[in-house]
């Protein structure tokens, strides 16, 4: 279910707001996802399960490796941070080509997790990234052309 409605004016101050910095960001995962992720799943009632890039969660963890348009990367999430039979909400600021969302909900369904639905900030619609995440729905703010 995409939300994103050019045509209210709340999106469009949203839009306003992008700001496009070349070379930003670095290929690969960063944690910009943190900003959304722990406030919605406080208001849903659910717990925040980081996944990040290699080497920066403490501890035992299981990986997950995926290709981008630029190269190769691999998401990271702990052992037992979710038990099988739960539900999940992925959550990312940006959908590209779907391979950061696509590789979280592999960590996920191979522990178990059933992947209930995608939500993004912003997504890029030219790189069909929509199309990768196996029928899932998924919620987006702004689509950035």
């Amino acid at each position: 279910m995409s939300a994103c409605r050019d045509e209210d004016p709340r999106i469009h101050g949203i839009k306003t707001k992008i700001r496009v910095v070349p070379n930003f960001p670095k290929p690969g995962v960063e944690a910009r996802g943190f900003i959304f992720g722990p406030p919605i799943a406080l208001a849903i009632g659910a717990k925040f399960v980081p996944l990040r890039k290699p080497r920066k969660l403490p501890g035992q963890v299981i990986s997950e490796e995926y290709i981008l348009e630029y190269g190769r990367d691999c998401l990271e999430m702990h052992v037992g941070a979710v038990e099988p039979g739960e539900r999940a909400l992925v959550v990312d600021d940006l959908i590209a080509t779907g391979g950061t969302l696509c590789a979280a909900m592999n960590l996920l369904e191979c522990v178990g997790a059933e992947v209930v639905e995608c939500a993004c900030l912003i997504e890029l619609p030219e790189l069909k990234g929509r199309g990768r995440l196996k029928g899932k729905p998924l919620y987006v703010l702004v689509e950035y052309q």
